[in-house]
């Protein structure tokens, strides 16, 4: 089975952002103990490194099934919230001369939250380790850009594709970045999300496509694809 290049830290921070890598074991604990010891201390040193591996692999590359029809070569796609980066990883694998921008936050909060928070302040990443992922996994550094959302100014270019997986409007306040998804893109991009309210959406874009329906997370979510914004 394919896998991932991780390290003790990168699979920390894939478990920290997809609860699914998590063990029976780890889950007990974190129900026992609290979501502070499991992310300081349960999901950092009971780690199965190359388990997570290999099943981070798999996870991204259902993921990448679903959006596959939208994926071309010589495309600049934006992710936002894309955690350590392994669904771009495959796309990388997969087309040429990719281009992609990451919008990311660079801090763990304290106690991981998995759903949504209207206050805007959870975040699970770590910079230099979602760099250090992209290069230990073949991703040419010129091929791509990371950005601090507190701290740099967003890219002001337009995207063929967005994508954002159980982040924009999953965890997030779609509306946070509304204004600024309109202005990165034209009538063709493709800006592709998860949300528990996927009916809201059809009084936002002309196009709205439900291409995947997820009834295992708390939530009941869809994934949607969305085209032109409305005026």
């Amino acid at each position: 089975m394919e896998s991932f290049k991780l390290d003790r830290n990168l699979s920390h921070l894939a478990l920290l952002q997809r609860i699914e890598l998590a063990t029976t074991i780890q889950k007990k604990l974190r129900k026992l103990f609290g979501r502070y010891l499991f992310s300081k201390i349960f999901s950092r040193y009971i780690l199965n490194i190359d388990k997570i591996s290999s099943d981070y692999y798999k996870i991204m590359y259902s993921e990448y099934l679903t959006i596959k029809k939208f994926l071309n070569s010589n495309q600049k796609i934006l992710s936002i919230g894309a955690g350590i980066g392994g669904l771009e990883i495959i796309i990388n694998n997969s087309y040429r001369d990719i281009n992609f921008t990451f919008i990311e936050r660079d801090y763990i909060s304290n106690k991981i939250k998995y759903g949504w928070d209207n206050k805007n302040d959870e975040a699970y990443n770590k910079l230099d380790l979602l760099e250090n992922f992209l290069i230990s996994n073949n991703l040419k550094k010129n091929n791509f850009n990371i950005v601090n959302f507190d701290k740099s100014t967003l890219p002001n270019e337009k995207f063929n594709v967005v994508t954002s997986f159980y982040s924009l409007d999953f965890h997030y306040d779609f509306e946070i970045y509304r204004s600024y998804l309109s202005k990165v893109s034209n009538d063709n991009t493709v800006i592709i999300f998860d949300t528990i309210r996927a009916d809201f959406f059809l009084d936002i874009f002309e196009d709205v496509s439900v291409i995947k329906v997820d009834s295992n997370t708390l939530h009941k979510s869809k994934r949607i694809a969305c085209r032109k914004f409305k005026n």
